[in-house]
């Protein structure tokens, strides 16, 4: 089961001002600025945060319908009203956090302390005081943004029919296992970002002195500072994770790595037993599941191949369509046929999603979300087909952004998005400041969570897989199907931010980018390129959380998050039995309890929240490995007398933090 990672929601981009904002309609900046400073005389600390969360409110809709042409419209003109109204808001950011300095030291209510320390710590893109470089940093983080969504690789740049956009060459690391090819179309893309990398250090700078004058030594710490924890603390807390979940990663690599090895004679591996970066089926290597029948561990003990059944589907509605003309078509007829029958799968591919959600007691989705979300890439025009998910007033106008196609990444990532719209229809009723997830890997764990409810009977049932059989071998299939979505996405959670960090704090040098990104995708991922990639190349950026500055931790913490949910969620269900095979599809008590946590939003520290509904205040990954146990087992088993692990190249200054080959250990039949 594959999906992508996604931006968060909306409303977390636009405090965060990651995206593209409005200034339509909007009054002149000068008048409005005279208007912002004056602010009654005897005005309270909950005077204060009522009045932000008034006027927060009133300016969301117009920056929000901006944000969403700037990402659907991709143009000269959207980007400029994007920039511009970037640029008002993060001004009205600044004189909301200065008048806030009033009231430090002063008695208030919690929850007013606690909307101030949000408003404080809800950007991403924190503003630098001079009003130029303001101007500049909102200019550049919409051209980042704008570069990435209208990349385009030419094969011949004499010939458009050449050019590829980042969907077409992914089809060709999902589908293709030709080497060669593979490696031309990971390449292709990664060409779209070389532009990106002098805006990037200057976009870098610019948030970092933002960040300083709001008392931060950097935007990292900045960052981390927004966990209910010191920005120490959190930092200490992700590493304990990771070291609770790396050994189950290194024996799914292993495990990879041999399949490779055997598929591509010489060239499945990289020196130090790293994988190709190319071959991983997934252009950043964060989802193996393309890789499913290549690595299928049983490949006779059940089909769980939902996108031939998807395609079936597509293919089908197509047919039918096709056959209401009765007269030959002219080719853009049939460009309109085939155009209405994705939209049509599409649509239904989401509504089986939101059925998931109604099963547990949750509303079905407003008619405006059907009549405005992007659920296909349009014919005519540039857009930002990354998926993610919006609230445009926080008042139900919720849309998903996605250009749909019929197969299993797609599929769970509907199921993922509509998680998004679900905490944000649930939280509608908090005050805005309010109206977020208990913390950022929060709002990524909810659809996730549904995703491990997708079990194999779950598929069988909605006619997506045919029977499945009860033994070991389908067991381990189902888990090695899970665990190349869900496993290998581990590290790579990881890796983005600590690039960052580095970046931020000056550890990693403008003139070493690219060194550092792959030496801690070596480290964290295992993985390398099979080609050099020098200083050249700004690889980074061809991920669209880097240029889009959505921080990334937030990926590996729902990782953690959507077990300890899950399990929580099959206890309140009533079931007993293994964790893996708990599916909570139709249970209402479930649904009322998974629902209860939702409508709390961002109200109270995050461990509260977690506690209400896990009865434990604590990131674990004890859940996850008790789902995987059985195929831990197994992998440990299927590598034993193998030399498993790697080496980072001893080039590398971080070489002696990377994780050393060494022969597996018989099973001892423990996870």
């Amino acid at each position: 089961m594959s999906h992508r990672r996604h931006s968060p929601p909306l409303r977390a981009a636009f405090l965060a001002c990651v995206c593209a904002l409005a200034i339509a309609g909007c009054k002149d900046a000068s008048r409005t600025g005279q208007q912002a400073d004056n602010v009654p005389k005897d005005e309270t600390a909950d005077e204060f945060i009522a009045r932000v969360n008034r006027e927060y409110k009133e300016m969301y809709p117009e920056f929000t319908s901006s944000q969403w042409l700037s990402s659907t419209y991709i143009n000269d003109d959207t980007k400029l009203l994007a920039a511009k109204g970037n640029e008002r808001f993060l001004t009205q950011l600044k004189r909301w956090l200065e008048q806030a300095k009033r009231f430090e030291g002063q008695k208030m209510s919690p929850a007013t302390a606690r909307a101030i320390n949000l408003l404080k710590l809800g950007t991403s893109m924190p503003p630098p005081k001079d009003p130029a470089k303001l101007t500049e940093l909102t200019a550049i983080a919409t051209d980042l943004e704008g570069q990435y969504g209208a990349g385009t690789w030419c094969r011949d740049k004499s010939d458009p029919k050449s050019c590829r956009q980042l969907g077409d060459l992914e089809e060709v690391l999902r589908n293709s296992r030709d080497y060669d090819e593979q490696l031309q179309a990971w390449q292709g893309w990664h060409t779209i970002a070389q532009p990106m990398r002098g805006e990037y250090q200057r976009f870098a700078e610019l948030v970092n002195e933002g960040a300083r004058d709001m008392g931060y030594a950097d935007a990292g710490e900045m960052w981390r500072s927004g966990y209910d924890m010191s920005p120490t603390e959190f930092a200490a807390e992700t590493d304990r994770l990771w070291g609770q979940v790396k050994p189950l990663y290194e024996q799914l690599h292993c495990y990879a790595r041999t399949k490779l090895e055997a598929k591509y004679p010489d060239k499945g591996s990289v020196a130090g037993g790293l994988l190709p970066a190319h071959l991983m089926g997934n252009m950043w290597q964060q989802d193996w599941s393309n890789l499913w029948p290549m690595l299928v561990p049983f490949p006779d003990a059940g089909d769980l191949n939902i996108t031939a059944t998807l395609e079936k589907q597509y293919q089908a509605g197509l047919n039918d369509l096709l056959i209401q003309e009765n007269e030959t078509m002219p080719a853009e007829r049939e460009a309109d046929i085939v155009h209405r029958a994705q939209l049509d799968q599409a649509r239904r591919m989401t509504e089986r999603a939101q059925d998931f959600y109604t099963s547990l007691g949750m509303p079905k989705l407003p008619a405006s979300y059907w009549e405005k979300s992007q659920l296909i890439k349009p014919r005519d025009r540039d857009v930002v087909c990354h998926a993610s998910a919006w609230d445009m007033n926080m008042s139900g106008d919720v849309r998903t952004k996605m250009c749909i196609k019929p197969n299993e990444e797609d599929f769970t990532t509907i199921y993922h998005e509509l998680g998004h719209i679900y905490y944000d229809l649930a939280y509608n009723k908090q005050p805005p400041l309010f109206q977020n997830g208990a913390n950022d890997g929060f709002h990524e764990a909810i659809g996730d969570t549904i995703v491990l409810a997708m079990t194999p009977r779950y598929l069988q049932s909605i006619g997506l897989v045919g029977e499945q059989k009860e033994n070991q071998e389908a067991l381990i299939n189902s888990q090695m199907r899970m665990a190349l979505a869900k496993v290998s996405f581990l590290p790579f959670g990881l890796m983005i931010d600590r690039w960052r960090w580095g970046v931020f704090d000056g550890s990693i040098k403008p003139g070493d980018y690219n060194k550092a990104w792959w030496r801690l995708k070596a480290q964290y991922q295992g993985v390398a390129p099979a080609t050099p990639r020098g200083e050249e190349f700004f690889d980074p950026g061809a991920k669209y959380h880097v240029p889009g500055n959505t921080p990334y931790t937030r990926y590996f913490l729902s990782h953690i998050l959507q077990f300890q949910f899950y399990k929580a969620l099959c206890d309140a269900s009533g079931y007993k039995g293994p964790l893996y095979a708990c599916s909570f599809y139709g249970n209402k008590v479930a649904g009322q309890k998974f629902w209860a946590m939702l409508d709390k939003g961002a109200s109270q520290p995050w461990q509260s929240t977690m506690r209400e509904l896990t009865g434990n205040g604590k990131l674990d990954a004890a859940p996850m490995l008790e789902y995987f146990a059985p195929l831990q087992t197994w992998l440990k088993q299927q590598n034993e007398g193998r030399t498993c692990g790697w080496t980072v190249p001893a080039a590398n200054p971080q070489a002696a933090q990377a994780t050393k080959p060494a022969k597996a250990k018989p099973a001892t039949g423990k996870s």
